[in-house]
């Protein structure tokens, strides 16, 4: 079953573009293109796409705003931010509204083909860079969250960069309840994406930087 994936840039120029080498990967579908933010919450509702590709600078409604709405209105839609921007002002939004990626406008096509599968799968895929950048704005929770043995091994392997089908293998469950438990996750940890439970898994020593970048 194909990608279903929903991009949203103001730029024709760069939606053209996208179309054309996200079009030639049969895994992949594009469903539809909107232009600022409000129309990619319209669409998403419609469509509801598994993956949003999203610019972030954007007239009627910038992309942070949008992302934000998407994943509170529609959590089981991922969302990746594609922009010309490494601000650590538009990093820190883009994930904290619940993007699950952060890439540039000059990543290569390849890549972005993998980073909008991988968001999909439900893996968590920052850079380096961004994670520094990241990093520096999550605080140490004063009491940690109280996890059951089974989220807490889903959270470190979520961490990892590891897929929902991956970590279900992991657990010998099925991928359903793998999902099941993320959102369980979520809610406990007061967060809205796999992006930023990952960064408190950094954060409270569940995992280490290295392994969350390996």
């Amino acid at each position: 079953m194909s990608i279903r994936v929903l991009l949203v840039d103001d730029h024709s120029v760069v939606i053209d573009g996208l179309r054309m080498f996200l079009g030639l990967d049969p895994e992949l579908e594009i469903v539809g293109q909107a232009a600022n933010g409000a129309e990619a919450i319209t669409l998403a509702h419609r469509l509801r796409p598994d993956v949003v590709l999203m610019d972030l600078l954007m007239p009627v409604m910038d992309g942070i705003t949008a992302t934000g709405l998407i994943r509170r209105e529609l959590p089981e839609v991922e969302v990746v931010a594609l922009t010309s921007v490494l601000e650590d002002e538009k990093v820190i939004g883009a994930i904290r509204a619940g993007a699950i990626g952060y890439l540039l406008k000059d990543t290569e096509a390849d890549e972005l083909r993998r980073a909008i599968k991988a968001a999909a799968a439900g893996q968590v895929q920052l850079s380096p860079q961004v994670v520094e950048r990241l990093l520096h704005e999550v605080k140490e929770p004063e009491e940690p969250a109280r996890l059951g043995d089974h989220e807490e091994e889903v959270l470190r392997l979520l961490a990892r960069g590891r897929s929902n089908d991956e970590i279900a293998r992991v657990l010998q469950v099925q991928e359903k309840t793998v999902k099941s438990l993320i959102g369980d996750i979520l809610a406990k940890l007061g967060v809205p994406s796999r992006t930023q439970a990952a960064l408190y898994a950094v954060r409270t020593g569940l995992v280490t930087l290295e392994e969350q970048e390996g």
